[in-house]
């Protein structure tokens, strides 16, 4: 399998005041496409930092980010966003989906961003739904879905422009058990039916388990790769 995600000795330092306070410190990563990755580790371990750099929403202090090819490090910001646009979809644990626009008009915004057709792919746009099992929720607005289902309407998101790489932070953070449990095995048959690459972050051993692989990380470092 190809190597779709590269991280050589990568650093992450902030500066509060005077002092200078490392966040990543030389983490070297390597995942092949259509692994389904956990990352793991205590609170404050570097976890969320190193998701953000691994999206490009983060430049690193030091070290290399390539995704898919291509060099995130030391790149503008406008190539940056540009890659993360193409290549990386995103899913929260606070879903972000927008209030006002239904499943289908949160599908069709994030088209037009990747491509600037405004029009988008409606035939696409239904699949997607119907693999997610959300055909009877397209004309539905968030606050008219469970937590379970806009997660849902958040994975179709992140993958309705085929993106390299899916990065998920804690996707069942804020959901039940059973409807994790139903996030986790739509995330199971993107990666296993589809070969789609996932990152995740989570405490929950228990999602750890759906993975393919765990990283852990401590103190800015991965321990076990």
């Amino acid at each position: 399998m190809r190597t779709i995600l590269k991280t050589e000795n990568l650093t992450k330092s902030y500066k509060i005041g005077k002092l200078e306070v490392p966040a990543l410190r030389g983490v070297s990563l390597d995942v092949k496409e259509g692994e389904f990755v956990a990352i793991m580790g205590p609170s404050g371990c570097g976890k969320s930092t190193l998701l953000h750099l691994l999206g490009g929403l983060l430049s690193p202090t030091t070290g290399v980010i390539e995704i898919d090819g291509e060099d995130l490090s030391q790149v503008s910001d406008a190539k940056r966003t540009d890659i993360r646009r193409r290549k990386i979809g995103f899913v929260f644990q606070r879903f972000n989906l927008f209030p006002t626009l239904s499943a289908e008009g949160n599908l069709k915004l994030a088209e037009k961003i990747h491509t600037g057709n405004s029009g988008g792919d409606e035939a696409k746009r239904r699949e997607v739904l119907r693999v997610l099992k959300l055909e009877d929720k397209m004309h539905h607005k968030p606050l008219e879905m469970s937590g379970g289902e806009q997660q849902r309407v958040a994975l179709a998101r992140a993958i309705i422009n085929s993106p390299a790489i899916i990065l998920a932070d804690e996707p069942t953070g804020n959901l039940d058990t059973e409807n994790s449990q139903i996030v986790l095995d739509m995330f199971r048959k993107l990666n296993q039916e589809f070969n789609q690459t996932i990152i995740m972050i989570t405490h929950n051993p228990e999602a750890a388990a759906a993975c393919t692989r765990t990283i852990r990380m401590r103190d800015g470092r991965v321990v076990e790769n």
